[in-house]
């Protein structure tokens, strides 16, 4: 059963005894954790049939115990497991999942992490719970999945937007979320999230970001480049240069895969290099600009300046922004 799936059923109070969240990505887990925790039970009732266990501080055998016992007045009890990828053995769950008690919700956090698969006990949850293992988003599906959050809060957001978030923020979804709620708060809703929206209220430039300096690089506009550089260099606390150049790394490997794709339409580059549409374009115009031997030099001077940003092969009296002017110029020229 998938996260929309879990999420439906609750919402419809279609409950089952034990949910077992695992996986990469809390931000999911979170989502129907709280939903159970916060809906599950009238706020009279959980006094007495509502329990929070922290793995790491609670034996497995007093959550099982804890889980046969019958609801006082309601008819469920409901009992919570964080942090339980801290519990070692997981038997005493595989047994108890064998026959749950039917009016005992239980969920088991069990985040950054899953059972091992290779295990019975693993089988038996995976066979006998509402099983989700989530997966962290890849950076290239995050803007696609802030649209769609967007949406189904009834906003809009334009492709530079979501963009601009997902550059700033990475796949770190729980983060991303709480941005988004800052905006919701500020834009009307309805109406649609812009660049401009985005720099007044999340801080984060829209001239002035990773994604505006691969878009110079990739154009060869070398004022436009020249310029947010400049800007980096001066601010390289909000800007460490062994971010920006894991960013232009990333960037400029995907040219050089471009290089090798079958299908060099928009949609193909889009799909082949795992991009949103929106950039997919900007991709094909850039490598017309640098061929496989340039952007191997390139990925060469990159890994270069990696180096000396961190104190190898360059002298202490260099600034991080003399040598982030440095590496832009040789990568331009």
């Amino acid at each position: 059963m998938d996260y929309d799936q879990i999420l439906d059923n609750l919402k419809r109070k279609i409950y089952h005894p034990v949910y077992f969240l695992c996986g990469e990505e809390p931000y999911f887990s979170d989502i129907i954790s709280d939903f159970i925790e916060e809906n599950v039970l009238t706020e009279a009732e959980k006094g007495f049939n509502q329990t929070v266990f922290y793995g790491k501080d609670t034996e497995i055998i007093t959550v099982i115990e804890a889980s046969r016992r019958f609801p006082m007045m309601a008819s469920h009890q409901v009992i919570i497991v964080k942090e339980a990828q801290s519990w070692k053995n997981l038997k005493p769950l595989a047994s108890y999942i064998s026959a749950p008690s039917k009016s005992t919700l239980l969920v088991i956090n069990y985040k950054y992490a899953k059972p091992d698969g290779r295990s019975a006990e693993y089988k038996a949850i995976r066979d006998n719970t509402v099983y989700l293992e989530t997966k962290k988003l890849k950076e290239y599906q995050v803007p696609a999945w802030i649209e769609n959050y967007v949406k189904a809060r009834d906003y809009a957001i334009t492709p530079q937007a979501s963009q601009m978030l997902s550059d700033f923020l990475g796949n770190d979804l729980s983060k991303v979320s709480n941005e988004l709620t800052k905006l919701f708060l500020v834009v009307q809703k309805g109406s649609r999230i812009t660049p401009d929206d985005v720099e007044r209220n999340i801080g984060i430039s829209k001239d002035y970001n990773p994604y505006e300096l691969t878009d110079a690089l990739g154009s060869k506009n070398f004022l436009k480049a020249n310029r947010i550089v400049n800007h980096f260099g001066s601010n390289h606390n909000a800007h460490p240069m062994p971010q920006l150049i894991g960013f232009l790394h990333s960037y400029f490997i995907r040219l050089f895969k471009y290089h090798f794709l079958t299908d060099k339409s928009e949609k193909g580059v889009a799909s082949g290099l795992g991009l949103h549409p929106y950039v997919a374009k900007s991709y094909v115009e850039a490598a017309r600009r640098y061929g496989k031997t340039r952007l191997f030099e390139i990925i060469g001077i990159l890994r270069e300046y990696d180096m000396k940003s961190k104190g190898m092969e360059s002298s202490s009296t260099v600034t991080q922004g003399d040598l982030l002017k440095e590496m832009v110029y040789k990568i331009m020229h």
